[in-house]
């Protein structure tokens, strides 16, 4: 392993890497035995702030921030509950908030100019939705998502379940990319035409919840629940669990049968999550790695320390069971409407590969339309309760995960193969020229965003909208 040493900063996580651097509800407030839905109250305040990033000896960085943290603050509420969440707004320009994966209210999806008028600078907004499923969640804005994201605006929202699994401590990981220069500031570079038609802004410092880290201390024996949320603009993380034997118990929040990962590696594209059980069987005083190889340029993440203290137990726990479904209908797949959305565009994808530079300016297509936030066409337009499936096409030279708001789908084929798990997704990653069928039940009626989270590739075109009508 090699590593790429960043001029003027001289730490081990700070580095270049990447291969190119480039209004119904629909769950009513319900109620259990008679009595309405408990209801949790939040506020978040989206402001300018300054954090430590790097650490010392570096300055601290000007960010975008919630709550004046990096990432914001954690919302951790249990199934079935109902959040009430104040949006005040500091920031110089209009904005949003999105809660990535949670199967919302279509008022309440925080979609500008499609589900809601942004919130202008100095107003607030109040988002109110029950949290029907279970599961590792995030929030973060949608307008100009790439730069508002790219500042540092996101965060972790966490629904436990009503029977958790039995570990001794339940980590979240809010992993996330900075493009900082030498004075630790964020590089005011975003929307360069080149990245925005390659692999979007790939940043060259990784943090984990808002720092560069060193060493994580475990201890010898315990169970880790490990919440991986993937809040990068546009970096894939390849994660390797060195000396240890990672289970992934659930992805995007939807409970899976316990295994191990495929290669040993967990990879999530921007915006996906994924649940991992880590059994720590070093010894004490021993260190195992995470390892990111997802790029060429591969790095380490940060060390994971065992503290000098007695093995917490002498035999390991038993095989996790799988956790309880959420509540997802199941689509049927014989008689669902079947569509397709080629996604086109981009540097190096042969017959689109000037696309950038022509029409309207944007880099990229679905369906060979170029979407943008003022021009809200359906391109698919669905009955409520239908069953559809959608194959996606990528024909263009990058990866590109694609992401349903409002609704779980079903992962069902790749390049025409049927998948063995067909797992629950709410963002699929897509490779280059290759193929990925999703199922789902259209049960949540409004306009839905479907979409690159690539938040360049969304930005330059490669957005849609299903309607559920």
């Amino acid at each position: 392993m090699h590593s790429i040493r960043w001029p003027g900063i001289d730490r081990r996580s700070l580095f270049v890497g990447g291969a190119s651097l480039a209004a119904a509800a629909l769950f009513p407030r319900g109620s259990r035995g008679g009595t309405a839905a408990p209801v949790r109250e939040f506020t978040l305040v989206a402001a300018p702030s300054r954090v430590s990033l790097v650490g010392p000896p570096h300055p601290d960085t000007a960010v975008w921030s919630y709550n004046a943290n990096i990432p914001g603050s954690e919302i951790r509420v249990r199934q079935g509950e109902r959040l009430r969440i104040l949006v005040e707004n500091q920031l110089s320009q209009a904005t949003t908030v999105h809660w990535h994966g949670v199967r919302v209210p279509n008022a309440m999806d925080g979609v500008p100019f499609l589900t809601q008028k942004p919130i202008a600078p100095g107003e607030t907004f109040t988002y109110e939705f029950d949290v029907p499923d279970a599961g590792t969640y995030w929030y973060h804005p949608h307008h100009h998502s790439a730069e508002q994201v790219g500042r540092g605006l996101a965060g972790a929202l966490i629904v436990e379940e009503s029977e958790p699994l039995v570990v001794n401590r339940d980590l979240v990981w809010v992993l996330r990319d900075w493009r900082l220069a030498r004075d630790a500031s964020i590089v005011n570079d975003f929307g360069d035409r080149m990245e925005v038609t390659m692999a979007g802004r790939i940043g060259n410092v990784v943090t984990i919840n808002g720092h560069v880290p060193e060493k994580i201390s475990v201890l010898a024996g315990e169970r880790l629940r490990l919440r991986l949320i993937n809040a990068a603009p546009a970096r894939i993380f390849g994660l390797e669990f060195r000396d240890l034997r990672p289970l992934i118990v659930a992805l995007d929040g939807q409970p899976v049968e316990p295994r191990e990962p495929s290669d040993n590696r967990v990879v999530l594209g921007p915006a996906m999550r994924a649940d991992v059980l880590l059994d720590m069987s070093g010894t004490p005083g021993a260190t195992a790695s995470v390892v990111d190889t997802f790029y060429r340029d591969f790095y380490k993440l940060v060390e994971l320390e065992y503290g000098k203290e007695p093995l917490l137990r002498a035999q390991p726990l038993h095989a996790p069971s799988r956790i309880r479904s959420n509540t997802m209908p199941e689509p049927d797949i014989d008689n669902a409407e079947k569509h397709t959305a080629v996604l086109g565009g981009g540097m190096m994808s042969g017959r689109g590969m000037m696309m950038g530079m022509s029409g309207n300016g944007m880099g990229w297509s679905i369906n060979n339309v170029a979407g943008t936030s003022h021009d809200m066409t359906p391109m698919i337009t669905l009955s409520r309760g239908r069953s559809c499936v959608i194959s996606i096409r990528n024909e263009t030279a990058w990866f590109h995960p694609i992401h349903l708001h409002g609704h779980s789908f079903r992962v069902i084929a790749r390049n025409g193969q049927p998948t063995r798990d067909r797992e629950w997704l709410d963002t699929v990653l897509i490779p280059p020229r290759e193929t990925a069928d999703i199922a789902f039940v259209a049960d949540n009626p409004g306009d839905w965003m479907f979409h690159c989270h690539i938040l360049d590739h969304q930005d330059g075109g490669m957005t849609a909208v299903i309607r559920v009508a």
